[in-house]
């Protein structure tokens, strides 16, 4: 028996940037691969291949209406970008049962210890007390009363609680934290997770965590109004995107003094040389990277070969994300909302 045909589309990532080479070779025991080159496979290549193509795997999967109903043995979309975007054709796919699905799942872990990287290094004043020392002002074995702070037992807030929020939880487990969160999409809780109104987040934890996918029902969400609820010597840790943020705000309350501010997304990226941010007290700052670690995206790769494996099987298992027909126009207006301010594709 022949086997089934996956179109790899994957560039602007490289082959070697989502899959090792266990899993390349796990992808091709399972499926005949074509294209998987670091390069864009030509428009006309993809059309001609897709009437046979069972998984389309792309960095910015594009198809039409046409395409999709000419697709007639294709199973699965996959993108590989992290986002979904606009240039799918999203009800054509769910008319035609065609499955989408999201590598976003695949950042958790890379990203997950990131964010445990920024809160040690907030809580413990590494960053600033570096640069105290670089001017000769550092504070030899000063507590730094109403500064620092500890991690065990302390209470942490997450805004939205997905797959991110769930592994940062789950490294942080060892310090024993008290942890609530706020996520609107979630009917049910985990054990160990209270869930609280926005307010009570950030009015209640001395740190909170912000990891809510973007949408058109949050953007700028999170502003002063709710930054001023922190207490003193709060810390504010943004992983998930600048589009949630009054980022404004959180600089201003940063320079005042008032909290440590931490963040790897910025409202436009790269951040111009003479932004202000760049001089601005209690800050954080981590230039888009938190998933930019060798074999940090290689996950992904892993949860393609799972699920790919699932569906030919008729499991409904899935590692990725699958798109939500009630959501996904909203999530796709929400990241051209995103690109259009400038943000770096590389997520």
């Amino acid at each position: 028996m022949p086997k089934p045909l996956l179109i790899l589309d994957q560039h602007f990532r490289s082959v070697e940037e989502l899959f090792s080479p266990q899993s390349l070779a796990s992808l091709g025991d399972l499926c005949r691969i074509e294209g998987g080159e670091n390069h864009p496979m030509d428009a006309a290549r993809i059309d001609a291949l897709l009437p046979e193509a069972q998984f389309l795997v792309a960095a910015r999967p594009g198809l039409n209406r046409e395409q999709i109903k000419r697709a007639g043995n294709l199973k699965a979309v996959i993108e590989v970008s992290g986002a979904f975007h606009g240039e799918l054709e999203y009800s054509a796919c769910f008319d035609h049962g065609l499955e989408v699905l999201s590598c976003a799942p695949g950042f958790r872990y890379a990203v997950a210890e990131m964010g445990l990287a920024m809160i040690l290094a907030g809580a413990r004043g590494l960053v600033s007390e570096h640069e105290a020392f670089r001017r000769g002002s550092e504070s030899w074995l000063d507590d730094r009363e109403g500064r620092d702070f500890t991690l065990f037992g302390q209470s942490v807030g997450f805004v939205g609680y997905g797959n991110i929020a769930r592994e940062l939880h789950r490294l942080l487990v060892p310090f024993d934290p008290v942890v609530s969160a706020y996520d609107p999409w979630l009917k049910t809780f985990p054990d160990g997770v209270t869930p609280a109104d926005l307010e009570a987040v950030f009015a209640g934890n001395r740190v909170v965590v912000v990891t809510a996918v973007p949408s058109e029902t949050n953007k700028s969400m999170i502003g002063s109004d709710l930054i001023s609820l922190m207490p003193e010597g709060a810390l504010l840790v943004v992983l998930s995107r600048a589009h949630v943020l009054d980022f404004k705000a959180a600089i201003e309350a940063a320079n005042s003094g008032r909290i440590t501010f931490a963040t790897d997304v910025y409202p436009s990226e790269p951040v111009d040389q003479t932004d202000p941010i760049r001089k601005a007290d209690n800050v954080i700052f981590s230039p888009h990277r938190a998933a930019a670690v060798e074999r940090g995206r290689q996950p992904i790769g892993d949860m393609i070969v799972h699920d790919i494996q699932a569906i030919l099987a008729g499991d409904p298992d899935r590692h990725l994300l699958r798109a939500d027909p009630a959501r996904v126009a909203e999530m796709v207006a929400a990241q051209e909302s995103i690109d259009k301010a400038g943000r770096l594709s590389n997520t």
